[in-house]
């Protein structure tokens, strides 16, 4: 299925932002208006729709400086909701928190629910789609929210806004247990990252149109898009062997994947514009700090330098 033609939108590039630098995480410093202004002017030249994952102050930044600067970006806006419930089995140790504060969790979302919907209502030109969470439900994630519950959030927000409404999450959930939701919402978002499920580079883009066809094949009155996929430059060795993941794997990966999506008209949101030092652990090396296609210091690696060579 033609997934621009389906959403009513121009075939172009897709690609998820975060704009958090050093010294700066979602609930600490955020970005400046400068600072969003600069990644904005530079991912301009490339890329139209973005992926922004919560109503927060830097969705609210991105979405107050396309509108003043009148810059040419359609966007999905994320509200992220944490978690509802206790996940016992979070690999990392994560997911299992007090009675209170998955009380104060729930108000939290029911909140950001809320404001999803006022940003639908106040951008209606600019917000192209919504998705009432990331993550949420797979066996893994720290912030799991039951899928019902979830299914509540998307008809609430399909009750009260015009654009089309999604639920970001990795490819396997969309498989079974959220077949209920996958008849709810207005397009399916999936996640693939071979690289964290041990796929070399010369397996990876078979591997991705696996999980994509098994979704789509599923499913095949709904529009299926991919929300995130991407390829790590830099690895400490946990959950991905550094072996494979460097620059050039990144370049390989992303050059295959754009062409494949190009030619079978999916729109793709690759995983991400710029590297985020907040994430995961303190390690340097912590993979989920090197996602980018640019650095924290907004330098192009290897697969876009020559989209930004300078004279």
């Amino acid at each position: 299925m033609n997934t621009f033609e389906a959403l009513d939108l121009s075939p172009a590039r897709a690609i998820c932002y975060s704009g958090f630098r050093e010294g700066q995480r979602p609930g600490g410093v955020y970005p400046t208006y400068d600072e969003v202004k600069e990644d904005l002017l530079l991912l301009q030249q490339h890329w139209k729709y973005l992926r922004l994952y919560d109503v927060d102050q830097h969705g609210e930044t991105v979405l107050e400086i396309i509108s003043k600067e009148k810059l040419d970006f359609k966007i999905m806006m994320g509200a992220f909701i944490e978690a509802e419930m206790n996940n016992y089995g979070c690999p990392w140790g994560g997911g299992v928190y007090s009675g209170e504060q998955l009380e104060a969790n729930k108000n939290s979302n029911v909140q950001k629910i809320r404001k999803l919907i006022q940003l639908a209502r106040r951008y209606p030109d600019i917000i192209f789609s919504l998705s009432v969470g990331n993550e949420a439900c797979v066996d893994w994630t720290d912030h799991l929210v039951p899928a019902e519950q979830v299914l509540a959030y998307v008809e609430e927000v399909k009750r009260a806004a015009t654009q089309p409404v999604t639920f970001c999450e990795n490819y396997v959930p969309w498989l079974h247990p959220l077949k209920p939701l996958a008849a709810a919402v207005d397009f399916i978002s999936i996640h693939t990252y071979p690289v964290w499920e041990y796929k070399n580079i010369r397996e990876s883009l078979e591997f991705t149109k696996e999980n994509y066809y098994a979704v789509a094949g599923l499913y095949p009155d709904r529009p299926v898009v991919i929300t995130e996929a991407g390829w790590a430059t830099r690895s400490n060795g946990r959950g991905i062997d550094p072996e494979n993941v460097n620059e050039a794997y990144q370049k390989i990966y992303y050059e295959s994947l754009m062409a494949w999506t190009e030619k079978e008209n999916i729109l793709t949101f690759f995983f991400e514009a710029f590297d985020e030092p907040w994430k995961g652990s303190p390690e340097p090396l912590e993979p989920e700090k090197h996602w980018g296609l640019f650095r924290v210091d907004r330098t192009p690696k290897q697969v876009i330098e020559h989209l930004y060579q300078t004279c």
